[in-house]
């Protein structure tokens, strides 16, 4: 049984193919595109998913998309009902609903052979966060756990919760539009001068150089409910359908979401390019610190309220790996699993493993350690590339090749690395990274002058062997897709200043030599030169998505200052 899972017209769309359950490709259309969050119909990731299970469309049993109109029917008409003064955004939205309601014509895009009717029969719309708790529970190892989806929004919810058990998932209860976690935490953003969709990681870089000294004035906004969720005082926010959530050219925007209240409480808005004062990293502080508070206490009260020891978490909001990485020790909960792609994206997967479990009961499959599900490319497919742009290169054994890197590395240098298959999420996880030695104090600096060209505050991550995290970190935990931020131990700041943030905390990627034996062999080799066994690592970009084949690749390096390029066993280095 073929199962096609997508995320259609909302931010960072995407497609998802299954075999009896197992997942055999995933991937972001923003990845062919090159336009961050693409949102729209991934016609080129249906068709790569679709190539890489070797079977057309007409195969396909089923088509699931991550999004349900029907769904909270009646609360959305009630809510327009009590505010007629968003009826007129309320039609503009309309248009996204019907072509999220009408998808069958677009197939033609993806296969002109296969008729409207055939693709209509397998459309299966799943509701939105009933989609992320399925990418987080059917994709973990619990046969048992509670579950959590929060995010800005999707199909009129914000926060959703529930318990997982074998193929069934058990929704208890919702927190709907206009309360959103995620809007807050975008509503600060937006005030702290981060304007675009998606900018919420910057103040969470942007926390640890404050302190929290306001987060009693953050809280003021938010009343946490006696059934273990929350609620807002609305005079701080313009409804977001009022604010305006648009999709120019496939790109999600977002207007402001705070209020002129809000700005009387809190003061002027910093414009963008404003120096970014003492004032507004202390309120960074205090608004991560507050969403964590808010965080934790949905979670303590489904712990309570379920008595399971296991929690499965994604949504939008599970992007804030410095809130997952206290998850755990803040709410009881013993094991905490999160998806590669807990963001919108994610709702591909979500959907297409919600419909062959839940719907269809059909048997679980082993947990999902593993994000590469993207595309790949052959020796001698990057060989082709490399010629033909009259590039020169070296073609080495694995052996020599981790060798000439790690010297690279050591030397000191910065390395873009291209190996096997791209990633599910937007985490580079040594399937598409750029990286470097993390013992180098000024090798954040190298990495923003030569490539990054990004904000000093924002943090590198490391990849470490997972043999050695206690060594390293405080804690020790599974930690597969970057999803968490730990305590890096004190005697260790000194030894990898490069990956230690200014609060003493990484956001760390344990690497499993079953699931990246090539990253894995190729830190191992770090390891035995250095004594170190973690390499930096940060997405192979310069302000776009990250690359996804050898020409892009190619492209970001002979962009940027990088020292070298390794793509597969081909190796293109300046001073060859």
């Amino acid at each position: 049984m073929y199962i096609l899972g997508l995320n259609a017209f909302h931010a960072d769309s995407s497609a998802a193919i299954f075999k009896d359950g197992v997942m055999i490709a995933a991937t972001e259309e923003e990845r062919f595109t090159r336009v961050k969050h693409w949102a729209g119909f991934p016609v080129q990731a249906i068709q790569f998913c679709l190539r890489e299970a070797g079977i057309s469309l007409e195969e396909v049993d089923h088509i699931t998309i991550g999004r349900d109109p029907k769904a909270k029917l009646f609360q959305k008409l009630n809510y327009l009902i009590s505010n007629p003064s968003l009826l007129l955004a309320a039609f503009k939205r309309l248009g996204n609903s019907r072509e999220v309601s009408r998808l069958d014509h677009l197939f033609r895009d993806v296969d002109a052979t296969v008729s409207e009717s055939h693709v209509r029969s397998r459309i299966r719309n799943i509701e939105h966060h009933r989609s992320h708790l399925a990418s987080a529970f059917f994709a973990s190892p619990f046969e048992e756990a509670a579950l959590l989806s929060i995010d800005g929004s999707g199909d009129f919810t914000t926060t959703m919760i529930g318990i997982g058990r074998g193929t069934k998932i058990e929704v208890l209860d919702s927190v709907g539009l206009p309360v959103s976690l995620g809007f807050f935490y975008t509503a600060f953003t937006q005030y702290l001068g981060f304007p675009h969709y998606g900018d919420e990681y910057k103040v969470m870089g942007l926390a640890p150089y404050g302190e929290p000294k306001y987060v009693d004035q953050v809280m003021k906004i938010i009343r946490f409910l006696p059934n273990g969720l929350f609620t807002w005082d609305d005079r701080f926010f313009v409804p977001p359908a009022k604010a305006g959530f648009e999709y120019v050219d496939h790109v999600p925007k977002v207007g402001n979401l705070y209020s002129e209240h809000f700005v009387k409480e809190f003061g002027p808005v910093r414009q963008r390019g404003e120096e970014l004062t003492q004032y507004h990293k202390d309120l960074a502080s205090s608004v991560q610190r507050a969403t964590e508070q808010i965080i934790f206490h949905v979670m303590r009260n489904l712990r309570e309220r379920t008595g399971l020891k296991n929690v499965c978490v994604a949504g939008g909001v599970a992007q804030n790996s410095v809130a997952n990485g206290k998850m755990a020790e803040a709410t009881r909960f013993e094991k905490v699993y999160i998806p590669s792609a807990g963001h919108d994206a994610g709702i591909s997967m979500g959907s297409a493993l919600y419909q062959y479990h839940h719907v269809l009961g059909m048997p679980r499959n082993p947990a999902i350690w593993s994000a590469y599900t993207g595309i790949r490319f052959t020796n001698e497919e990057i060989e082709a590339v490399l010629k033909s742009r009259g590039i020169s290169y070296r073609r080495l054994s694995d052996e020599e090749l981790y060798d000439v890197v790690t010297d690279k590395l050591i030397e000191p240098g910065v390395v873009g690395w291209f190996n096997g298959r791209a990633e599910f999420g937007p985490r580079a996880l040594g399937g598409r990274s750029i990286i470097a030695d993390p013992r180098n104090p000024k090798a954040k600096d190298l990495l923003n002058l030569k490539i990054k060209r990004r904000e000093s505050f924002r943090p590198f991550a490391p990849s470490i062997l997972k043999e050695y995290t206690s060594e390293y970190f405080t804690k020790t935990d599974d930690v597969p897709f970057m999803e968490k931020v730990f305590p890096i131990r004190p005697e260790k700041h000194a030894v990898i200043p490069a990956v230690t943030h200014a609060d003493g905390t990484g956001r760390l990627q344990t690497v499993d030599r079953k699931v990246s034996p090539r990253y894995y062999d190729l830190i191992e080799r770090f390891r035995q030169k250095t004594g170190v066994p973690i390499l930096l690592n940060t997405s192979f970009n310069e302000n776009e998505p990250i690359v996804n084949t050898p020409e892009e690749a190619l492209d970001c390096y002979l962009r940027t200052q990088m020292d070298m390029l390794v793509m597969e066993n081909c190796i293109v280095q300046r001073d060859a």
